[in-house]
Formats: C-alpha cells, structure tokens, sequence
C-alpha cells in the first residue's frame, strides 16, 4: 500500500462510515419493530384474556355473581371515582393504603440495610445474630399481623408495623449478601493504600453491594405494599384493605376485583419510580442487551 494512501481506502467496504450507519439504521429498525411487536402482542393478550372473561359471564358459562366480569369491573372503578366508597372518597383510601406501605418501606429498608451491613462487616455480631434471624425469618410474617392489630390497634401503627417486618427481611437478606459479595482483591487494594475500615465499608462495601440492595427494593415494596393491606384487612378504619373485606362481605365480587386492580396501579407506579431510581444510581452499570 502507497504510504500517501489514506487509511480508510484500505479498509473494506463493510467497515466504512456509510456501512456501519446503514448497520446501525437497521438494528435500530429491528429493535423498535420488535418493541412494538412485543406491545402488540400484549394488548392482544389482554384483549383476549377480559374478552373471553366478559363473554364466559355473559354466556353463563361462569357465574358473574362469582366471578363478576370486566365491564362490572369497570363500573365498579367509575362510581367509587363518582361517588366515593362506602368508607369515603377512593383517592382517601389510596392515599391512607400509600402512606402505610411507603412509611413501612423506608423504615424496613434503612433497618434492613443497616443490619445488614453491620453484620456483614462484623463476623461476631454476625456469629451471634445469624441464629436468631433465622427463627425471625422462619415465622409466617403475615401472622403477626393480628398481634400488631391487638397490640397497637386499628390505626396507622400496626399496618405500618406488619409493613416493616414485612420489608425488612428482603432488603437486609440482600444488604448481607451483597456486602459478603463485595470484591476481596478491591477490598485488600483499599487496606494497602491506607483505607481505614469506616472508608472501606463507605467507599468500596456499600458501592459493591448497592446493586444488591436496589435490586431488593423492587420486591420489598410489594411485600410493604401486602403488609398495609394485610393489616387493613385483619382491622382498620379505611383504607383499600378495608374496602377488599367491605366488599367481600357484601359479596361484591366488582368491589374485590377493583380494588385489586387500583392496587396493581399503584404497585406498577411505585416499580416505575423505582426503576427510575436505580437507573440513576447505578448509571455507571454497562446496560444490558
């Protein structure tokens, strides 16, 4: 090759600019061709899941006053926004079941977190504590509802109790892993250069353990957000907890549908905001493909 030849003549055709652009506008093209296939096929699967669901009712080949149907479903949600519930207005009820779920969430999350820390970092207080745990863990936490509901009443505490106990087990089950995970040859490169055990657990632990414990935090909110209306349902004042038992004791099948779907809303907002969160925490993660 002349040396006055450029570079890029000598390379082939498929690694030239335009090449690699068309390359690029093709695999672009595939992927939100399949995005909206996946879209697609979705809507047609919900499309057929409530359409057979409304033409079983209607044919009689279930009973809807067991099973009710979609468009019951349906008026069920536009009258409780109309009208309110029996208890008083829905977004009353979202807002009492939110505020439960989200006090519980943060509380069970920083103690999880921390415990989990503490005693990953600590193998004597980890020695002594691993036992105990164990049992707390072995225990159906949802029981504890109805103590907490004896101990500390109808109000906001014992939701917000049975919430964190709830919560707290994921994320600190996590937390413990993740920090047990954390790079040994990282950490040893930190001892070496000086890093006293407060910056190692700040500065090396903690960020190795954070995928970990964001990953934990989409579960654990669905686990806060069963423990506030887990407690609702065994006793409460309001609350959507409350307007399931209302409505399964009105044998309101519409009533118990809808309310789970509003929770299924609130649930999907909640991983959403969660998503968003862990995005831009963990920014400097490769993405996956």
């Amino acid at each position: 090759m002349n040396a006055a030849t450029p570079l890029t003549a000598a390379l082939p055709a498929a690694l030239s600019d335009e090449a690699l652009a068309r390359e690029s506008e093709v695999a672009q093209a595939r992927i939100r061709q399949r995005r909206w296939l996946i879209i697609g096929l979705r809507v047609a699967v919900l499309v057929v899941a409530l359409g057979g669901w409304e033409m079983a009712a209607r044919l009689k080949w279930i009973d809807p006053f067991f099973y009710s149907m979609p468009t019951m479903i349906w008026d069920q949600i536009v009258e409780w926004v109309r009208d309110g519930t029996s208890q008083g207005s829905l977004w009353r009820q979202v807002a009492v079941t939110l505020e439960e779920t989200v006090l519980g969430f943060l509380i069970g999350s920083v103690a999880g977190v921390f415990c989990g820390i503490l005693l990953g970092r600590n193998k004597l207080l980890s020695d002594i504590f691993s036992l105990y745990i164990q049992i707390a863990n072995s225990i159906p936490r949802v029981v504890l509802g109805s103590v907490f509901v004896i101990a500390l009443g109808l109000g906001m505490a014992s939701k917000v109790a049975l919430a964190v106990v709830m919560v707290f087990f994921v994320v600190f089950g996590n937390a413990f892993q993740g920090v047990r995970e954390a790079d040994k040859y990282l950490i040893a490169n930190a001892q070496i250069l000086g890093a006293s055990p407060r910056q190692l657990t700040t500065a090396v632990v903690i960020p190795s353990a954070m995928s970990w414990i964001l990953a934990s935090l989409h579960t654990s909110f669905g686990f806060a957000l069963v423990g506030a209306v887990v407690g609702e349902f065994l006793g409460a004042k309001e609350g959507i907890g409350l307007l399931i038992s209302t409505a399964q004791g009105a044998f309101n099948a519409s009533g118990v549908f809808a309310a789970m779907i509003v929770l299924a809303v609130v649930a999907l907002l909640a991983d959403f905001l969660l998503t968003s969160l862990e995005k831009r925490l963990l920014k400097w993660r490769p993405a996956a493909f």
